[in-house]
């Protein structure tokens, strides 16, 4: 059989490691993809660069779109990354031109998914993107076909290795965030700029795709709440340790009576849990399904090796002739995401506030609590230092996070609390 021939766009470290990997693999791959496969044309921003490929024999093309509709290839495999420019011009070119497209641009597909799978539907195309989310774990073809049969009703995860390797590092350490953060910097486990990953973008773009593979959805990414880790102090882990939780960031999306929740926050979640056992720059995935019960899926969640690895199996499943619906279903047949506002989320809730300590303190945020139908749980005051600032530390049963958030703004009023009283929510994650 003629040989696949492959058109890759960007050669950093992501795609210079699919490059390898094509070339390395190749006898492999071949006989497991049942034809050759060949990179046969390359873009990216610095033809003179050296990468340590042998790029003989491959057509250099200076504009990726330009190469997206002209090289003599099957597939186009873009690693560029960005939402729109080149990225969102070059794999609309593509799939016009009547070429596959395979990408690990996790941020184009969470503003523009639908669009291009309906465009790769109307192009008898299709979109591979296993690369986009949670890396070398195989989460995209497990919702697409292994968990096919079943209705979806939760999916939920740790989607960001660099925020769950910082976490890790506080607890472990009892250093404050600023100090992990600048070793994660250090270590190349966080950019010189982490808003992305450490405000939560990151595992926001990965929780819309996951809604819209495991529920049937349009992509709404504007619909994620998003909370990042920034706020959460080396006491907030010491408490959770004591009260018998790990402090992870979380993407959830579950099916409520009020709609699709998709939030991305911390969340102290119970130490017997599965995901608090995953630590460092581990992801993890679990997909709760009506017959197969609860899976979870564990790996590396980023990498030149785990993210090559993805893109090199989706590049397989099409030189084998597989082709399905980019988002499990037809685009035409994928239903108004639904997304169910934040302020409808029930839960119980940790708060941590800094208090003067004199008499009537606690009765006022009581009754702050007591107000909004909030009931207390427990309550953690150490020792006593009259008028002097002291922590107190909160849990609450199950109540709607409106009322949480009401509670709130009466509490930072009281002139007894000193600082922005900081809440995280519990999780009781049975699985």
């Amino acid at each position: 059989m003629a040989p696949l021939g492959v058109a890759l766009a960007g050669l950093g470290t992501v795609g210079a490691g699919v490059f390898a990997l094509l070339r390395d693999r190749a006898e492999t791959l071949a006989e497991r993809a049942g034809r050759p496969i060949r990179v046969v044309a390359v873009s990216a921003r610095d033809r003179t660069r050296d990468r340590g490929l042998d790029l003989d024999g491959v057509a250099w093309f200076d504009d990726a779109a330009e190469m997206a509709r002209d090289a003599d290839a099957d597939i186009f495999v873009e690693l560029i990354g960005g939402e729109d420019g080149i990225a969102k011009a070059a794999c609309e070119a593509a799939l016009d031109a009547g070429r596959d497209v395979v990408t690990a641009n996790k941020a184009l597909l969470a503003r523009h998914g639908t669009r291009l799978a309906r465009l790769a539907e109307e192009t008898g195309r299709t979109l591979g993107f296993e690369a986009a989310v949670a890396g070398g774990i195989p989460i995209v073809k497990a919702l697409r076909e292994g968990l096919a049969a079943n209705r979806i009703s939760a999916i939920y995860g740790i989607l960001n290795g660099t925020c769950n390797y910082i976490l890790t590092q506080m607890r472990e350490t009892g250093r404050p965030f600023d100090e992990v953060l600048a070793d994660a910097q250090a270590l190349g486990y966080a950019e010189a700029d982490p808003a992305f990953d450490i405000d939560g973008i990151d595992a926001a773009h990965k929780l819309a795709i996951l809604t819209a593979l495991g529920f049937g959805t349009e992509i709404d990414f504007d619909g994620v709440h998003v909370e990042g880790i920034r706020h959460v102090s080396a006491d907030d882990i010491v408490f959770a340790e004591e009260l018998g939780y790990r402090i992870k960031l979380l993407g959830i999306a579950r099916r409520t009576a009020h709609g699709i929740e998709q939030r991305v926050h911390p969340c102290m979640i119970p130490q017997a849990a599965p995901l608090a056992r995953v630590e460092g720059v581990f992801n993890a995935v679990v997909a709760e399904g009506d017959s197969v019960g609860t899976t979870v899926f564990e790996g590396r969640g980023a990498g030149a090796g785990p993210t090559a690895s993805a893109v090199v199996a989706d590049i397989v499943d099409l030189a084998r002739g597989l082709r399905l619906p980019v988002f499990a279903a037809p685009a035409a047949g994928l239903a108004p995401a639904g997304t169910a506002a934040m302020e409808r989320h029930a839960g119980p809730y940790y708060l941590r506030l800094v208090v003067v300590d004199r008499p009537g303190v606690i009765a006022d945020v009581a009754a702050a609590l007591r107000d909004e139908q909030i009931s207390m749980e427990s309550m953690i005051q150490r020792g006593r230092a009259p008028g002097e600032a002291v922590p107190v530390v909160l849990t609450t049963h199950e109540t709607e996070e409106a009322a949480m958030t009401r509670a709130l703004a009466r509490i930072e009023t009281l002139g007894s609390v000193v600082q922005a009283p900081r809440m995280i929510r519990i999780e009781s994650l049975v699985s």
